[in-house]
């Protein structure tokens, strides 16, 4: 009985010690990102117990095992065999008991965590967030706004509607805890309750091509008045846009993700920059030029890999986009403008 007692404090001792180790090292809780949102705090709960239990396992391994190898090694001088043991019911029934009592708590932590996670609000906010290589849009269809940024009003849930045109993406936001995989085809839900204005951002954490580091967009939570003051100015900006060629051609671009991949001030991308670009020669990888023209770039937007700008990949990941003879025109037209 004594060495029970003397395991048992032992065992507390050195979970003590692990979860701090832990903790130090930033696995516990000081290093994680701040929490901004509702649904953070049932996650960050269920990760500290995690921490202990973990804690708790490894003392109970280890502990027991280094104090055999000290008390129970064989002494010197010693020729005799050890005590031979039948068994022991109690510490057979505690080894079952204990992980069956452990699992049952954290199948009850797991379901409550999702219930909160996951609890519905029926005055939520829904946006629709589309991924595509290399960019996210949203799209707030009560105002018929299209846009690269996710505003978010603070203390509102939100209900994330997410798609893929493309590949598999994964919509992460560290701070809100949120991680969720999108999947082309599929309609995947999230719901998320801002409650920490700031700006942040929204990344992918699937691997989705050779630019995927770069796939991020910028959150900003605001408080409801500043949030209804931007749904005012983007629904006067897209009633503006939607009067000019040019402007449905920017409206176009922004919802088919095309300046995830094309910058608008020169800077290098996946694709060629939109700026400046009507008009150019351009240099192909075939050893060719060609002018930049309305032909040129029609048939790059219908057959990317028919003629593949020097430097950049070969073949394409921008895929083969389906426009009436129109929208085409009117993207067109919204290059002419990048000057």
């Amino acid at each position: 009985m004594q060495h029970f007692v003397i395991v048992g404090i032992l065992v507390i001792i050195t979970t003590v010690l692990t979860y701090l180790g832990l903790d130090v090292a930033g696995l516990a809780k000081q290093q994680h990102p701040v929490a901004a949102s509702l649904q953070s705090a049932p996650i960050d709960q269920l990760w500290h117990w995690e921490m202990i239990v973990i804690s708790f396992l490894f003392a109970l391994i280890v502990v027991p095992m280094m104090y055999s190898l000290v008390v129970f090694r064989q002494k010197k001088g010693e020729m005799k065999d050890g005590e031979h043991m039948e068994g022991n019911t109690t510490l057979e029934v505690a080894w079952t008991v204990i992980p069956l009592f452990i699992v049952v708590i954290f199948a009850y932590l797991g379901g409550w965590s999702l219930g909160e996670v996951n609890r519905v609000d029926p005055q939520a906010l829904v946006i629709n967030v589309r991924g595509a290589q290399f960019a996210w849009t949203f799209e707030y269809p009560e105002y018929g706004i299209v846009s690269n940024e996710l505003h978010l009003p603070v203390d509102r849930q939100v209900v994330l509607k997410m798609t893929s045109s493309d590949v598999i993406h994964s919509f992460w936001v560290p701070e809100f805890r949120l991680k969720q995989d999108v999947v082309p085809g599929r309609i995947t839900e999230y719901r998320v309750t801002p409650t920490l204005i700031g700006d942040y951002k929204v990344r992918c954490a699937e691997l989705c091509g050779t630019s995927h580091a770069y796939m991020e967009n910028p959150i900003i939570v605001n408080t409801q008045a500043d949030y209804d003051a931007w749904i005012i100015e983007q629904t006067e900006i897209a009633q503006q846009l939607a009067q000019t060629p040019e402007g449905q051609g920017r409206l176009l671009a922004v919802r088919n993700g095309c300046l995830g991949c094309h910058s608008l001030d020169g800077t290098p991308g996946t694709g060629p920059t939109w700026f400046n670009l009507f008009g150019k020669q351009e240099n192909l990888d075939d050893g060719t030029a060609i002018l930049v023209d309305e032909a040129y770039l029609a048939e790059s937007i219908l057959n990317p890999n028919a003629k593949i700008v020097a430097g950049f990949t070969s073949p394409s990941v921008m895929p083969a986009f389906v426009f009436t003879d129109e929208e085409i025109a009117n993207i067109i037209a919204y290059i002419q403008t990048l000057k």
